[in-house]
């Protein structure tokens, strides 16, 4: 049996082949270790306003796998045809009745954060939200049950 062999393909062409056969992506980003500037992982999404008319979505403090398959089952609703609601918390995404919330971005604040979307829509207007997960006892980033110690670990880019 001969070893299978494949042609590497540049980041643009996957880029392209992905949103040709499933219609969005997920594109990771290493953190940041830089003790001035630190800045965690995070995935964000590429397709959706195409797709479906929604804003792409952004996940921080997760791994890359974790935030797929956050960003899969968010997709999966949305793609169904359900509507989630925009900078305000919501249930029925995550399990447990925790809440979430979608919070819109500034792009003129923290679009370099995200250039995927920019290369794939050209002049084309596009969004971006967060997808805010909770600490397992409830408590958004913003509030003060959540912990201390995770205070970097999910930095919130809410418009003001």
């Amino acid at each position: 049996m001969s070893e299978l062999q494949y042609e590497p393909m540049e980041h643009s062409e996957k880029i392209r082949w992905m949103l040709e056969t499933a219609g969005w992506l997920v594109e990771p980003v290493r953190a940041v270790d830089d003790a001035t500037d630190p800045f965690p992982t995070y995935s964000y999404t590429v397709g959706l306003e195409a797709l479906v008319g929604h804003p792409e979505i952004a996940i921080f403090g997760l791994s890359a796998v974790a935030s797929r398959g956050l960003l899969e089952m968010t997709v999966g609703q949305l793609t169904a045809g359900v509507r989630l609601p925009l900078d305000q918390p919501f249930v029925g995404l995550l399990d447990n009745q925790l809440r979430s919330m979608l919070v819109t971005i500034d792009l003129g604040v923290h679009g370099d954060r995200f250039p995927t979307p920019a290369a794939v829509y050209g002049l084309q207007p596009w969004r971006m939200t967060q997808l805010v997960w909770p600490h397992s006892n409830g408590a958004f980033p913003w509030e003060d049950q959540w912990p201390h110690e995770m205070r970097l670990l999910q930095p919130v880019l809410a418009s003001e």
